[in-house]
């Protein structure tokens, strides 16, 4: 029954991704002018992103311009990783895994500036300790309000640190395994047999992204009011749109080509086109995101207000209402 099945499919269909030079060669003009006019966008958002690093260590106090930098490189990483996936089909897997580890890094680093904003923990810990922070929210408990309110404080700061280090960390680490078993032919995204390696990493790393989201978010919710000034909320959405593009845009398009739904286009198999036009389609996205996201970094903000201002306004509110 299998082998009838198979003598219907077309042999490309079921063949490895071809290499550089077999995607060279199958190019019309219309590809062609595709595929450089994508490499051009790539290459601009790495020129621009270079430019801007050079802008934030010029102006910026350390060590919040290297997150800044890493936060900025976020989507220029991704469009430059995606071009290589684009021209060399069969490296899509460490491109991907590439993209992935730093914006691990990235998840990391958007709840540091949320705190050097504020100064430091140091300042953030005199601010904030002894407030109580909300803790439902997205993605792990935003459907659970009967949760109770956490008392802020250094150790619940260090937790919510260590919860989003350890994404950065374990991608990491199961990236290189994950590469490593794949050189031993014991790693296949297509392979969701039970005894497949890949159908036990892939959902541990999708457990470690949720749990590493749930402290940025709940760092987000509790202190946004208090740094709208500095445009944090525009920012963060960029931050949470490369994550949705990154993560669950590819993984959609991953799985519709392992269905068979993305059909196969010699010399692409089903799984190697839909890789294509993940990275094709991630290209244009990272070059628009690049340059909005330049737009708010590269402003320069009024410092942030003390305590004792914000108490003073929230005082002087509370009068005129009053009145």
């Amino acid at each position: 029954m299998d082998g009838a099945l198979n003598e219907t499919i077309d042999p490309a269909c079921l063949q490895e991704p071809p290499l550089a030079i077999d995607v060279i060669k199958q190019l019309d003009v219309f590809g062609v002018c595709l595929y450089s006019l994508l490499t051009i966008m790539s290459c601009i958002s790495l020129l621009l992103y270079l430019e801007q690093c050079v802008y934030i260590y010029k102006k910026l106090p350390y060590p919040k311009k290297t997150t800044i930098m890493w936060i900025n490189g976020a989507a220029p990483a991704i469009a430059t990783m995606a071009c290589f996936g684009m021209w060399i089909p069969r490296a899509v897997m460490i491109t991907d895994m590439t993209s992935n580890c730093y914006f691990a890094v990235v998840v990391y680093k958007v709840l540091v500036l949320m705190l050097e904003e504020f100064g430091g923990s140091d300042v953030f810990l005199e601010r904030f300790s002894g407030e109580t922070f909300r803790i439902n929210t997205g993605p792990c408990c935003c459907c659970c309000p009967c949760l109770p309110r956490v008392t802020m404080s250094r150790r619940m700061l260090v937790i919510l640190k260590i919860g989003a280090l350890q994404y950065a960390i374990l991608k990491t680490v199961l990236s290189i395994l994950s590469i490593i078993l794949w050189t031993n032919g014991n790693f296949d995204l297509s392979d969701l047999e039970i005894t497949g390696t890949a159908i036990w990493i892939n959902p541990f790393v999708g457990v470690l992204t949720i749990t590493s989201l749930w402290p940025v978010a709940i760092m987000f919710m509790n202190t946004n009011i208090h740094l709208r000034s500095l445009n944090i909320i525009p920012k963060y959405a960029m931050y949470q749109l490369v994550l949705v593009l990154s993560q669950l845009q590819t993984s959609i398009i991953n799985i519709l080509s392992l269905n068979g739904t993305i059909a196969c286009s010699p010399p692409f198999s089903s799984q190697a086109r839909g890789s294509m036009l993940s990275q094709q389609i991630m290209i244009t996205e990272m070059f628009i995101i690049t340059l909005v996201t330049r737009f708010f970094y590269r402003r320069t903000y009024d410092t942030l207000p003390t305590e004792e201002c914000d108490n003073k306004e929230n005082s002087t509110v509370l009068v005129e209402h009053d009145v």
